[in-house]
């Protein structure tokens, strides 16, 4: 027998002053600024207004402030209860964290940026921080695990930017260390499909709903 395909509606959290100054969040707790409130917003109406609405039965969250301030108004849209996931934070970055992409190329951990840049699975970040590879694997656990729990209906899952880098590349099959395509908006919708075995793509990078918003900008989380 076939199993119904599920979908999670992937969310990156609104913007932030540390997104717009390029400066490395990772898994310290920074709020949204007040466009990323807006952003967040205007988010929960598009979602409330999706043709899927009806089948969307849960919505999780990392458990960081910018994602949990994001994910509010959109649970409140759908008349569902935001439900923390761990598993759904950025990546840990180290001795990265807090500090500026210009501040890293420059710096005393410049060599250690020029590794990260050239996306080294296995290199371990300094100050503590995650592998690529073990956050990767952490992401491809937590995605799966959400499938698993709301088969052959829609999950919103918000997340972070390094989170749907790993969604994508996990649906897409790009490796880990191939340069980066694809867009990792905030506050931008991105389908991926489970059918029971695998993900799949099924739309990415959506921000139509954020016409009116003031900053729709890329920045590295």
């Amino acid at each position: 027998m076939t199993r119904p395909d599920t979908t999670l509606v992937l969310v990156r959290h609104g913007v932030t002053d540390w997104n717009q100054a390029r400066r490395f969040q990772g898994q310290t707790d920074i709020a949204l600024n007040e466009e990323g409130l807006r952003q967040a917003e205007l988010t929960g109406r598009r979602l409330a207004a999706d043709p899927q609405r009806d089948r969307i039965t849960a919505v999780y969250t990392s458990d960081l402030s910018r994602t949990a301030q994001t994910a509010a108004p959109i649970a409140a849209a759908l008349g569902l209860a935001a439900q923390p996931e761990p598993g759904l934070r950025e990546r840990h970055y180290g001795s990265f964290e807090g500090l500026t992409h210009d501040e890293l190329t420059h710096g005393a951990f410049a060599a250690d940026f020029r590794r990260w840049r050239a996306r080294e699975p296995d290199f371990e970040l300094p100050g503590g921080g995650e592998t690529l590879r073990a956050f990767n694997d952490r992401v491809g656990r937590t995605l799966a695990s959400l499938a698993a729990r709301h088969r052959g209906a829609v999950v919103v899952a918000v997340t972070h930017g390094g989170v749907l880098d790993c969604a994508y590349r996990i649906a897409a099959g790009v490796s880990l260390d191939a340069p980066r395509r694809h867009t990792l908006l905030n506050a931008s919708l991105n389908w991926i499909v489970f059918d029971g075995e695998r993900f799949r793509l099924n739309g990415w990078g959506d921000v139509a709903h954020l016409s009116e918003a003031l900053d729709d900008i890329e920045a590295r989380d």
